[in-house]
Formats: structure tokens, sequence, C-alpha cells
């Protein structure tokens, strides 16, 4: 196909998210070892489960949804923005981080609620030192970009998302960038990669969308009229109804998409 437009996604697709994620829980757990005498690994899957919980049970997971914001995005994120739902989203935050960790502690037989703000405040911080590249995304997007046009569409928070653009050096890649916080509604909505084809000039026809998740990237794609490349770094096998055009283990197979 003549591709005039190449379409990315952000978490998991050029950056780690849900596994740098983990070893961010890993890393804040370890103290709970010496401390207390807990298997960090055990502190950390509790951590996570209660965060969940706490997240799907909010006034907010509605919006959270539509957007693309996961629990554990919400134990490190700020919040910052306009929009009304952001700054209730800010001013519940803290509260959420402070009682999902005091839970976890719970359910390990600590009652601790100063080391569970100790344990939110070291998980920010493990989490934001983990946002570098895949190795094929550092090694391709230079090529890409000078072959053509890319764009960045991406769900979730806007300050969480520019930051870690910004942290992981993908920015200069891309002329434009659409996070769904800033468009007011998330893929599968058409409405992301729209804004991002306006911005190129390009009709969807001749666009392509590599993404890792099929029901926003994938079922965001086919909604728009884009061709969708489903990037399946772990060969899982596909579920549901949706069907991409293309499926890949890796960025160097988008090669054969590009025109010499």
């Amino acid at each position: 196909m003549h591709l005039q437009a190449l379409l990315f996604d952000l978490d998991d697709t050029l950056i780690p998210d849900e596994s740098a994620s983990e070893a961010a829980f890993l890393a804040a757990c370890a103290p709970v070892a010496e401390r207390y005498g807990l298997d960090p690994a055990a502190v950390a899957h509790s951590a996570g489960a209660c965060a969940r919980q706490l997240w799907r049970a909010s006034d907010h997971i509605h919006y959270c949804q539509s957007i693309g914001i996961s629990s554990w995005e919400g134990l490190w994120a700020d919040f910052t923005g306009d929009a009304r739902d952001l700054q209730r989203l800010n001013a519940w935050a803290p509260a959420y981080r402070r009682e999902a960790w005091s839970l976890a502690l719970a359910q390990h037989g600590v009652d601790d609620t100063a080391y569970a703000d100790h344990l939110a405040n070291r998980f920010r911080h493990e989490r934001r030192q983990r946002n570098a590249m895949f190795s094929d995304a550092a090694d391709l997007l230079p090529i890409f970009a000078r072959r053509l046009p890319l764009a960045l569409v991406t769900n979730g928070a806007p300050n969480l998302q520019h930051f870690k653009i910004d942290a992981s050096g993908v920015r200069p890649y891309f002329q434009s960038i659409v996070v769904s916080g800033e468009v007011g509604i998330g893929k599968p909505h058409p409405a992301p990669m729209q804004r991002a084809l306006q911005q190129l000039n390009c009709d969807p026809a001749h666009a392509a969308m590599v993404g890792d998740n099929l029901t926003t990237d994938i079922a965001g794609a086919l909604n728009t009229g884009v061709y969708s490349v489903w990037l399946n770094r772990d060969s899982t096998s596909p579920t549901g109804d949706i069907r991409p055009d293309r499926t890949v283990s890796g960025l160097l197979e988008l090669s054969t998409l590009i025109d010499p």
C-alpha cells in the first residue's frame, strides 16, 4: 500500500508501561522485607490489586475509562489541566494513593498510614524513572521519521502522557501528537486519530495505525478507516471479534509497509 502517514500508539507500543509499572511496584516495596519481614513481591501484588479495586469503585471510573487512564497510572500521575474532570481527579488522587497502599499493607497485617504514604511516594519516584523506549523503537523511529510524517495518538491524562513522551525521547520524531485527555474522548473513538490525520493533512485511506491494544488501537483504526497494524510483541492469541489488517511481532516488520 502507498502510505502517506504512520500513526503510533505510545504505551506498550513505543515504551513499556505495564512492565515498567510492575518493576516500579517491586522496587517501591523492597524495604518492606527489612522493616516488617514481608515479601516485597506479595505486597506489590496486593498494592496493584487494591488500587484496581478502588479505581473501579470510584466516581471517576467513567471518565478514566473514556480517555484511558489506568489504576496504576493513578498511583503516580499528576492530573493537572483545565478540564473539570481532571481537576476532580487531581483532588481525589492523594487519598486514593494512601488508601491503596494502606489496604495493601493491611492485607499483610500492617497498620501504618505513615509508611503507606512512604510507599506511595517511593512508587511515584520509581515509576517516573522508567520511561525508556523499546530498543526497536529507539532504532527505527529516526528512520521512519525520515521517510514519512508520523503521528503519536495516545490515550491518557495530558500531563502524564506528555511527561512520558518527553522522558522517553520520542517527541522529536512526531509532527502530530494527540492525547485523548486533550480531545475529551479516547480510542477506539475515531476523534483522536481524526485529529492527527487532520494535522498531517492525510486521508485515512493513506495512513496506518500501529498499536499493541486490539480494543483501543486496532478498533480505533478500523473505526477511522485507517489500515490497522497490531503490534503483538508477546505472540498472544487475539480474543473477541476485532481483526487487524496486519499483525507484527516487532517494529522492524513495519519496513515492508513503507515505500522505498
